[in-house]
């Protein structure tokens, strides 16, 4: 079985964070594994408080999982620290895995800030270049670029300027942009377009940190980046579409919807 490791900040909700990503890589039949970065008091609504895993944990966690288990992909969300982005990028360094997908968290889907202003530049430096794929919204994008982004070709530029930070593969999402959901991928030499019918919910919380570890997932299961993007958009867009309408805000997606419509039926039926 592949196994898949999220390095990440811990959602009490559910909807975002470590526990969304041990979803997706369940719903992908991969084994999952956890590194937490960060606690994060939060809910559908708000970021109450937040408090840091001190970074000489963070490295154990990493070693205790590459000494035994080992990985094939690595997802990266919440760093909120530089303290804490610095031990994570040393122990990418020094074990060197395959397939590292990066999710620049930079705030919750409520707006509320999961990275200190002041961490911009470390991630830039230290972070960005460990990336082999890195997944930023348009936000993200822009505070990464310095520039600002109204449009498919805001995006393009984009990742140009993210790309010559010394990430091997962009992908720019357009969840925040308006019309069809756009995202962008570019390796340095040409654009990949992933696009999907905008749907008209709240309850998008956590999209972010599922479509990466969608893709990481997939990478994991060797298809190539191209197919892993357009597999883990399909499974997010579905995510999204089924999404729950859980707690007084952004409600979270619904990570197991085939799982549930088909695999538990199937069992079910087969078990009687």
């Amino acid at each position: 079985m592949e196994k898949v490791l999220t390095i990440a900040g811990s959602d009490c909700s559910g909807g975002a964070g470590i526990q969304a990503d041990l979803k997706t890589f369940a719903a992908h039949g991969v084994y999952g594994m956890s590194v937490i970065v960060s606690v994060v008091a939060e809910n559908t609504s708000r970021v109450i408080d937040i408090q840091d895993v001190a970074p000489e944990m963070i490295e154990k966690q990493i070693d205790a999982v590459f000494e035994d288990i080992g990985v094939d992909a690595v997802k990266v969300g919440m760093l909120s620290q530089p303290c804490c982005m610095k031990a994570v990028a040393r122990k990418l360094k020094e074990y060197k895995p395959q397939n590292v997908v990066i999710d620049p968290v930079m705030y919750a889907k409520n707006g509320c800030p999961l990275m200190n202003p002041s961490a911009i530049d470390i991630l830039i430096h230290e972070i960005l270049p460990l990336a082999d794929v890195l997944t930023p919204n348009i936000p993200e994008a822009e505070r990464i670029s310095g520039i600002q982004i109204n449009s498919a070709e805001d995006m393009e530029q984009g990742a140009k300027y993210i790309y010559d930070l010394g990430v091997k593969n962009v992908l720019v999402k357009g969840g925040h942009a308006v019309g069809d959901a756009l995202d962008i991928l570019y390796d340095g030499k040409q654009f990949y377009y992933f696009r999907a019918q905008r749907i008209n919910t709240k309850n998008t919380h956590g999209t972010g940190c599922t479509y990466s570890s969608a893709i990481a997932s997939n990478l994991s299961l060797g298809f190539d980046l191209q197919e892993a993007v357009r597999r883990a958009k399909e499974y997010v867009t579905t995510a999204i579409r089924h999404s729950l309408a859980i707690g007084k805000g952004c409600g979270p997606t619904h990570h197991f919807y085939d799982l549930y419509q088909n695999g538990l039926t199937k069992t079910i039926i087969k078990n009687n």
